[in-house]
């Protein structure tokens, strides 16, 4: 529910506050003085497009913020701050640069988010928003508000929803199966290249190595047998050298102490050389008994090299490329499994998908009946008494081969019938009916609507055009009854209506200096009276339109049925 609304500099408002209260408020005013704008101002809180045109003239931004009663009501803000003391603060602007800024309880927003929390809080019912009646979407929501169990909307769209997402992961698979037939086929060349290769990382530098050995063979042999007769083999070697010292040192010992502490040193450096030694041992007769193979070491590097220019460099990366190709592999072969899975689950699913939208539709077929006894009723209180309404549902059969077919929505396209005099077929609502009477159809709908929001605002914006007399008592009393659920604000020009409200706001314009300025006054009973008077005769306001003013206000067709 809106309790207060603040606008400035929008159009030919400067700077308006109005205090709403719960139940039915009526504003009235002469043609042109501004009561669009304040709708236009509310509109803009709901997240409508800000336009440029909008910015009072000489000003460089407008402005309209508004605070809504939600304790009855509680509001997802998903992650907002919460209403403090059940009241939630909105507010928006609009400079003459078209841009602007939203603030949902002072914290910045995009204005898309104010769209989000409108169904919440507002529903604006104005000649252009018959609108509503003329997408056969919108019928079928209202059908679906009525059901017994609306879960079931809520469990065939998340059928539907599954259903299509494994029918879409089949086409892919599908369609990526002769890619697929390709890639394995150039996966399977890749692996063969590389596993006839048997490589071992680090192989290429140890080949590098040995070849080099190869090259300078004779050169090296000369080295170790040199090392050798030096270290070892030699009669004056070193290893002999170190064993004649160490002896004489042994020797000197006897005489002086100090000289057996290098013993351990020389000791230990006897073992390195006979360490040494017996190395260039190993590598001279290994190099002996190894073959001459140099040509199978150049063969084997010129396979390695071409690998590595073709898969990444070093012999490491060869592997690595071996292992990633055969994991894809892997996963590609599983694809035709995973199709195969996908066959039986897309089944599966089929069947649980129809069997929910089924029992939708059952309820639908319910619902619908009661829905269009219940409007047929309200039209006939509206004054359409002769009038017959129907809900027409239209199976549509799903088809697992084609995923258009698998619908949130369910099997089921809703449409509403009207006949609106007798002799007259059923016809499509939104192809027949007149602006009157998509009016009342309006008002009809949500006067037999499951709504169970509470405090909501339900804004009528002239609605009545084209209708009086009795049918305006009729619409009059409806609107009288919503206010017991609803708050209820209406524009108008019917007397009949203006005087069924609980609240009466006046809405004028007046010039000062060549300024156009909007106003909005709540009206006491006799200014109330002066108001419907003049909604009954014009401006020829007399005594008799007076008194009928006074009498629609005592006993007006709303009466009894204020909140």
């Amino acid at each position: 529910m809106i309790k207060f609304l603040r606008v400035r500099n929008l159009a030919t408002i400067e700077d308006l506050e109005v205090r709403l209260e719960p139940g039915f408020s009526i504003l009235t005013g002469e043609t042109g003085a501004g009561k669009s704008i304040i709708i236009d101002a509310i509109r803009l809180i709901l997240g409508d497009k800000g336009s440029s045109d909008l910015v009072r003239t000489g000003k460089t931004e407008a402005f309209v913020e508004a605070v809504f009663d939600v304790a009855g009501q509680p509001v997802d803000l998903a992650g907002l701050p919460e209403p403090e003391d059940g009241e939630l603060l909105i507010q928006r602007s609009v400079t003459d640069q078209g841009t602007g800024k939203a603030f949902v309880n002072g914290v910045l927003v995009p204005v898309r988010r104010l769209r989000e929390l409108a169904p919440r809080l507002i529903d604006i019912y104005g000649q252009n928003d018959h609108v509503f009646l003329l997408h056969l979407e919108n019928h079928l929501a209202f059908l679906d508000e009525t059901l017994e169990d609306p879960g079931l909307v809520r469990d065939t769209a998340q059928a539907a929803q599954e259903l299509r997402r494994l029918l879409q992961e089949k086409r892919e698979l599908e369609g990526r199966e002769k890619e697929r037939e390709q890639r394995l086929d150039f996966i399977t060349y890749q692996l063969k290249e590389i596993e006839a290769a048997a490589l071992k990382a680090g192989e290429d530098e140890s080949l590098l190595r040995e070849r080099e050995i190869l090259r300078n063979a004779e050169k090296i042999a000369g080295l170790v047998d040199k090392a050798l007769d030096l270290a070892y083999l030699g009669e004056d070697s070193i290893v002999a050298r170190v064993a004649r010292l160490k002896s004489v040192l042994g020797d000197l010992a006897a005489y002086e102490g100090s000289f057996g502490e290098f013993r351990e040193g020389l000791e230990d450096a006897a073992i390195l050389l006979q360490d040494a030694a017996d190395s260039l041992i190993r590598f001279r007769d290994r190099r002996a008994g190894a073959p001459e193979n140099a040509e199978e070491i150049e063969e084997r590097l010129s396979i390695i090299e071409k690998l590595k220019r073709k898969y990444g460099g070093t012999t490491e990366a060869v592997l690595a490329r071996g292992e990633g190709l055969r994991r894809e592999r892997a996963g590609l072969e599983s694809g035709r499994d995973r199709l195969q899975a996908l066959e039986a689950l897309i089944g599966k699913t089929f069947e649980t998908y129809g069997r929910v939208a089924a029992r939708l539709g059952a309820e639908r077929k319910t619902a619908a009946v009661r829905l269009g006894r219940a409007i047929e009723k309200e039209i006939a209180l509206l004054g359409m008494t002769k009038a017959r309404f129907e809900v027409r549902l239209e199976v549509r059969a799903p088809s697992p081969e084609d995923a258009a077919t698998i619908r949130d929505q369910g099997t089921e396209d809703v449409e509403f019938l009207l006949s609106p005099n007798p002799g007259e077929e059923l016809r499509p609502l939104r192809r027949i009916a007149s602006g009157g009477e998509l009016s009342r159809m309006m008002l009809a709908l949500k006067a037999s609507g499951k709504d169970k929001e509470s405090l909501k605002t339900l804004i009528f914006d002239e609605i009545d055009a084209g209708i009086g007399g009795k049918t305006a008592e009729f619409i009059a009393r409806k609107l009288g009854q919503l206010a017991a659920r609803h708050q209820v604000i209406c524009i108008t020009h019917l007397p009949q209506i203006a005087s069924a409200a609980t609240h009466h706001f006046s809405v004028d314009k007046r010039v000062e200096k060549d300024r156009t300025f909007t106003g909005v006054r709540k009206l006491g009973r006799e200014d109330r009276i002066e108001e419907i008077a003049r909604l009954v005769a014009g401006s020829r306001l007399t005594e008799a339109s007076r008194q009928i003013a006074r009498e629609m206000l005592d006993g007006g067709p709303a009466k009894g049925q204020r909140p």
